[in-house]
């Protein structure tokens, strides 16, 4: 039944789609064999996740159906990207499915329905209640907003202690000015203004600040992030959004829409940032792999590439749920063949 229900939606329009898929899971009619090994597990940032596949921001914006999602076999979601008001994001149509290359492109805008439906939401899922599973809230800013800081904080403040942690996203190619945050000054005093705020709540005492960059940074930007995270003792760093870069080797006929590049495509690009940014930071700050992920071996690339924890998203969307069990069944074995007894043994061994 399960099969019927993703084959009927993958067919139709990629918003509607998703619309559905939403409703769907709202009801539970999706569910996951929630593999389970000992070999998967970490303990991180203060917190037990049972294993390292996350679902990435984008897909759950409004935070309502974390459980859901968790009941698939995740180790943890992150919702959002929640901007302070409610926002209706760009002109429709703004996704599209390139099947022939395992990508979308989206430019939806940080469509969502604001912080204070999201903190609702946060609060009536009561983390203490949950039996499995990490949550984290992906936050921005409204496109019109005059002061990007102000956004950043507000939202860190109403939703921060409602989350295990929090992504700040200063990487999505589809709100004019966001990706000149990352820049060298910009990004500093974000950081600092957000920590100065983690400090004086107490209720973010133990909540985790993680930062997500854009793929299509260049080599001094890499530079400078590495050293102003390691100055600031950042939490974690979130590698990567989607990219603007359109490759040579893109079949689909819709592969010059505007928005950012997801998919199998991207998977090259964001984990040769991923392990420049393990190697300039000394693996002393924890880093999140997304980007191109549709298998095991390409998650196992990823953390032996530098990455802690992985997230997927695209894949989701040409696999279905299915996908979730086989790379935790596939990366327990690859660990195994590989002498390793845990995962944290993995990371980074490439580099």
């Amino acid at each position: 039944m399960q099969n019927i229900f993703f084959q009927l939606i993958k067919n139709l329009p990629p918003e509607f789609s998703h619309y559905v898929t939403l409703q769907l899971l709202k009801l539970n009619l999706f569910t996951g064999n929630n593999f389970k090994d000992p070999i998967l597990h970490q303990h991180l940032f203060g917190f037990d996740f049972s294993n390292p596949l996350g679902l990435a921001a984008g897909f759950d914006k409004n935070a309502e159906v974390i459980k859901p999602l968790l009941n698939l076999g995740f180790g943890f979601i992150e919702a959002g990207t929640v901007t302070p008001k409610y926002q209706f994001g760009n002109e429709r149509p703004r996704i599209f499915r390139l099947k022939e290359d395992k990508a979308i492109i989206n430019h939806l805008g940080f469509n969502n329905k604001g912080t204070t439906f999201v903190k609702k939401k946060l609060k009536k899922l009561n983390l203490s209640s949950l039996s499995k599973g990490i949550v984290g809230i992906n936050i921005g800013k409204n496109k019109e907003t005059l002061n990007d800081i102000d956004d950043y904080t507000y939202c860190l403040q109403e939703l921060g202690p409602f989350a295990h942690y929090v992504t700040v996203n200063i990487s999505s190619p589809n709100t004019p000015g966001l990706r000149e945050l990352q820049n060298r000054g910009r990004i500093e005093k974000l950081v600092q203004t957000l920590q100065k705020k983690q400090e004086e709540m107490n209720s973010l005492e133990n909540t985790p600040i993680f930062f997500k960059i854009a793929p299509d940074i260049d080599e001094e930007q890499i530079r400078d992030i590495a050293l102003i995270s390691l100055a600031n003792n950042i939490d974690g760093l979130v590698i990567s959004n989607s990219t603007i870069e359109r490759f040579d080797t893109l079949k689909s006929n819709l592969n010059n829409e505007i928005g950012g590049l997801s998919g199998k495509p991207l998977f090259l690009k964001s984990t040769m940032i991923l392990r420049k940014m393990y190697t300039l930071t000394n693996g002393q700050i924890p880093l999140i792999g997304v980007g191109g992920i549709n298998n095991a071996l390409e998650c196992y690339e990823k953390i032996k590439s530098g990455a802690s924890l992985v997230q997927l998203y695209s894949a989701l969307t040409f696999e279905g749920p299915k996908i979730i069990n086989k790379i935790l069944i596939d990366l327990s074995n690859l660990l195994k063949t590989d002498g390793y007894k845990n995962i944290k043994e993995a990371i980074g061994k490439e580099i």
